[in-house]
């Protein structure tokens, strides 16, 4: 019955965009709750305005360049945790440590030391990292160990084993890594702009939003948000995929 998901997830989301208006006209305050009519009627407006699109831009381009920072050195350290015992056991409890400190205790400690412009980016960093390093660990770890015998065996160099054996071996790891360290990454940075308030980013327009009880705005901002995470996951998960696809081109040469 639930096997063609293109057909039973736009229509979950409309039975749950429904509950939302029924309970907005059941309330009938939208500076309690508004209508998702009028969240997209106002978002659309917004979509005209030109400071919208520096306000998007601004985070984004932070919240992003922290999540692709995540994304090089969670690789770089999985890899030598994998290789290394002794890179693992240094790192275990810096990892835990970043995991279990709340996001607004990292963003207090970074308003002293930094300026509030380049908080998202430093906090989605810290935030995604943990993610990222303990699914591309897990995917080395799961490499197929014949694999790795046959190229002990041959003496394949470390460049090929990297390029025909381990990234293959790690891609559904890292695909799956994405969907979860974009949406993390978006939370945190935004959390982290709420927070600091920088001049031009999208968490200071949720501030002013929330202490003006500007429901529109506020619904409209969360919307954008949450259309910026899922585009940018499938433009990164595109790219990936057509980075793999031209690998096992090359490989089939």
């Amino acid at each position: 019955m639930f096997r063609n998901r293109r057909l039973w997830i736009p229509l979950c989301a409309l039975f749950w965009l429904c509950v939302w208006q029924l309970a907005s006209m059941r309330i009938g305050e939208e500076i309690l709750l508004v209508s998702p009519l009028a969240a997209a009627a106002r978002l659309w407006e917004m979509l005209r305005e030109p400071s919208f699109w520096s306000t998007a831009g601004f985070s984004m381009a932070r919240i992003m360049g922290g999540f692709l920072l995540s994304l090089a050195a969670g690789s770089a350290l999985a890899a030598l945790a994998y290789r290394f015992g002794a890179v693992y056991v240094l790192l275990a409890p810096l990892i835990s440590a970043v995991k279990s400190v709340p996001v607004a205790s990292y963003t207090i400690l970074c308003l002293i030391f930094l300026s509030t412009r380049s908080l998202s980016l430093i906090i989605t960093f810290l935030m995604t990292l943990p993610v990222v390093y303990e699914a591309l660990l897990e995917g080395l770890r799961q490499t197929d160990a014949k694999l790795l015998e046959m190229a002990s065996v041959f003496r394949i160099a470390p460049l090929h084993r990297l390029r025909y054996i381990y990234i293959p071996q790690t891609l559904p790891y890292l695909v799956s890594v994405i969907g979860v360290g974009v949406g993390i990454a978006w939370k945190s940075g935004v959390a982290a702009e709420v927070i600091g308030l920088p001049q031009g980013a999208i968490g200071s327009r949720l501030y002013e939003a929330k202490i003006t009880l500007d429901m529109r705005n506020l619904f409209a901002w969360t919307i954008a948000v949450m259309l910026l995470c899922y585009f940018l996951e499938k433009l990164i998960r595109f790219l990936i995929r057509r980075a793999a696809r031209a690998l096992e081109r090359g490989r089939a040469l």
